[in-house]
């Protein structure tokens, strides 16, 4: 008897997990009966039964999902504050330049040195993310195109989390996140 029982089990508590695990199936697994579960965790399991049991099934389909990461800004509007240091090589002896920008709410502060501090703070506060690229994937190909031999790097905050960013312009990806943090960087070359 014990045998066809088990099959009809596992392809309840299957059911239950695949519910629980579609959009909206949360309320379904709330009302599946509970006894099932419960009469499998009495009876003594032989080999043959545990190895064709999955454990722990329940746990993960109800266990919540991890929030993400306080620490990386999402991108979008922001608050526009900022403390950054701007240092730009533009490579081939070009004189290395750097700047301050201080932004509060989206406008800048006196103590700003950059060249075009109101574009720059407007362009964070639009973008809290700006400065903070997700890595690239392994798996993405980019243009094999040379831009220059500009460098840049930022560091400071923005919105009260750290950036510790670097910019080249070595090849189509790293030309396209230069374009889109050129206000913040304040230096054009050629391929920008």
């Amino acid at each position: 008897m014990r045998q066809p029982l088990m099959p009809t089990l596992l392809v309840l508590l299957t059911a239950v997990g695949l519910a629980a695990c579609s959009p909206g199936g949360g309320s379904a697994q709330s009302t599946a009966p509970t006894a099932p579960p419960s009469a499998t965790a009495t009876q003594p399991t032989s080999s043959a039964s545990s190895a064709s049991a999955t454990p722990s099934a329940d746990t993960e389909t109800t266990a919540a999902a991890p929030s993400p990461s306080a620490a990386a800004p999402t991108a979008g509007p922001g608050q526009g504050n900022a403390e950054l240091a701007i240092t730009v090589n533009p490579g081939d002896g070009g004189q290395t330049v750097n700047y301050t920008l201080v932004c509060q709410n989206g406008v800048p502060a006196a103590e700003s040195q950059h060249p075009a501090a109101a574009a720059a703070c407007v362009a964070l506060k639009e973008n809290a993310a700006l400065l903070s690229p997700a890595p690239r994937p392994t798996d993405k190909v980019c243009t094999q195109q040379f831009g220059g031999p500009a460098e840049a790097t930022v560091t400071g905050s923005v919105n009260g989390q750290p950036v510790d960013a670097s910019f080249t312009l070595r090849d189509g990806c790293a030309i396209a996140q230069w374009k889109a943090a050129k206000d913040v960087l304040g230096f054009s070359s050629g391929a920008v």
